[in-house]
């Protein structure tokens, strides 16, 4: 890699970090605020988490008396669980994505750290790439 290319790429680190330094507290604010209601197919379960996906709230329909299988009630809470999860993890996915590059996203919603370092290396001039 040559000098203009590293400079380039120290540039645009820099843009990324400054984007980062600058929306962190607001972006903060916004991630602790996400949560995500949902309610199963039956409408007798709604669950409600936060932004690891944490839940925070079940509700019963009192009609779920009604149907005393609790196999059935067990899959669909669990199910419901899933559901609000992943509505949640979209939410932050969305707030993050300004703010995380493309080719490391992935990484990051993962807790991959192995994967972060990884990508960051290959981003880094090396012996072999000179």
């Amino acid at each position: 890699m040559d000098v203009q290319a590293l400079r380039a790429r120290a540039d645009e680190l820099m843009a990324q970090f400054e984007r980062m330094r600058s929306g962190v507290g607001d972006l903060q604010q916004q991630l602790k605020a996400v949560q995500a209601t949902v309610t199963s197919e039956d409408g007798l379960v709604t669950v409600t988490v936060g932004p690891r996906g944490q839940v925070t709230k079940v509700e019963f329909d009192p009609r779920i008396y009604r149907r005393p299988n609790s196999k059935e009630l067990s899959a669909t809470v669990t199910e419901t669980i899933h559901r609000a999860t992943a509505k949640a993890m979209a939410a932050v996915e969305q707030l993050l994505r300004p703010y995380v590059p493309d080719s490391q996203f992935q990484a990051y919603i993962d807790h991959d750290l192995d994967g972060i370092f990884r990508q960051l290396d290959s981003d880094l001039p090396g012996e072999d790439k000179r």
